[in-house]
């Protein structure tokens, strides 16, 4: 049996409160990967922002340095850019998302 995938909740709510005209599954499923791609970019550029400001950052024994810090440090950075992108973010997601549906021709629901 296969899964079905949906786009974000937003999404819905957005397309059922613009009236009769439903959207296809096709634009629903184009909406959600745009909606995907747009919060991976603002997770790449965070992560990128958190590597910088953590290489100054440096740890005192016992629990830090060695040849592994920097190493989990950049996970770490990572692994905070997408819990921040997934949950809003700073907003450059949104703005990367509008563009996108407008190159894209859909209506932004926002």
């Amino acid at each position: 049996m296969s899964t079905i995938s949906l786009p974000p909740p937003s999404f819905d709510a957005a397309l059922a409160s613009q009236g009769p005209t439903a959207a296809s599954a096709a634009e629903l499923a184009k909406r959600g990967n745009i909606h995907q791609t747009a919060v991976g970019f603002e997770a790449s550029f965070l992560t990128t922002v958190f590597q910088t400001m953590f290489q100054s950052v440096k740890t005192s024994e016992p629990f830090g340095g060695g040849p592994g810090e920097d190493m989990w440090k950049s996970f770490l950075a990572e692994a905070m850019a997408k819990d921040m992108a997934k949950r809003g973010g700073i907003g450059i997601s949104r703005a990367v998302e509008h563009e996108m549906l407008k190159l894209q021709g859909l209506k932004d629901p926002a």
